[in-house]
């Protein structure tokens, strides 16, 4: 982490604006306080990713209540390109002073260069690859692929500097950290997958009672007096994952759980929203 604090303040005076991506999924959970204080002198362009997981009517609440506190706030899909095209307008709309200092120096035309932040896994290289037109940033589903700075050039009047995701060392509200460990910002390996499982549970028992009923093929009524972690029980014997003795395999059922969450085959959810 301290690397990459000072990849970006390095760096940070070499670009006109930062475009900080949030899960969309996870807005405030998502949002590094540590960034927000490593780039505040830079205009900031924030961007909903990963909104083709979460759930729409959410993600238009966290996007009026960030514009309401005076953010440039855009959510985008990365498959279908839907917010994409918004990008350029929003960076130019904040660069617009520095815009016209080029051309009063005569440099009308300059490309802005942005810095792309945020934490692991929520969607840097699938953002810069979209926005190129190709593959040149490295794309995986898991948290930490990203290691060094990479210069990317796009044909919309922007370049763009990729830095490392980047977590910050403590999570004072232990429902920020189980967020970002349930939507795959931190390493699976280091995290208790069966607690996380339980965690998911709850989370879904309380927003999203009518979507887990149907992934699962379950009814309230069996799960209401039920705690967390005998409703994930009660999913992996639905499922069958079952091992000598007729118990129930919960790594396994664990596993399925989050991979499913992850994957947004249970059905389009936000574990966050906006206060009203």
């Amino acid at each position: 982490m301290a690397k990459t604090r000072r990849l970006i303040t390095e760096n940070l005076k070499d670009v006109d604006l930062t475009i900080e991506l949030l899960d969309a999924r996870i807005p405030k959970s998502s949002e590094n306080p540590e960034i927000a204080r490593l780039v505040a002198a830079k205009p900031k362009l924030t961007l909903l990713s990963k909104s083709f997981l979460a759930d729409p009517e959410a993600t238009k609440k966290w996007q009026k209540a960030f514009e309401a506190e005076g953010r440039e706030c855009i959510f985008y899909d990365c498959r279908t390109g839907e917010g994409i095209s918004k990008i350029p307008e929003a960076a130019r709309r904040l660069c617009a002073e520095r815009l016209e200092r080029y051309k009063d120096k005569g440099m009308e035309g300059r490309k802005l260069r942005a810095m792309i932040v945020g934490i692991p896994n929520v969607g840097k290289s699938s953002l810069i690859n979209k926005l190129a037109a190709n593959n040149k940033a490295k794309v995986e589903n898991r948290p930490g692929v990203t290691l060094t700075k990479q210069w990317i050039s796009t044909s919309l009047g922007i370049d763009l500097l990729d830095m490392p995701g980047i977590l910050w060392p403590k999570f004072e509200d232990q429902i920020v950290g189980q967020n970002l460990a349930v939507t795959g910002a931190i390493r699976d390996e280091i995290m208790d997958i069966e607690m996380l499982a339980c965690v998911l549970c709850g989370r879904l028992r309380k927003l999203y009672p009518d979507l887990l009923c149907a992934r699962y093929k379950l009814k309230p009524e069996e799960f209401e007096d039920l705690q967390d972690f005998e409703l994930a029980e009660l999913i992996g014997r639905r499922r069958g994952f079952l091992v000598s003795g007729g118990e129930v395999d919960f790594l396994r059922t664990s596993n399925m759980l989050l991979d499913e969450f992850r994957g947004g085959k249970i059905g389009r959810i936000t574990l966050e929203h906006p206060k009203a």
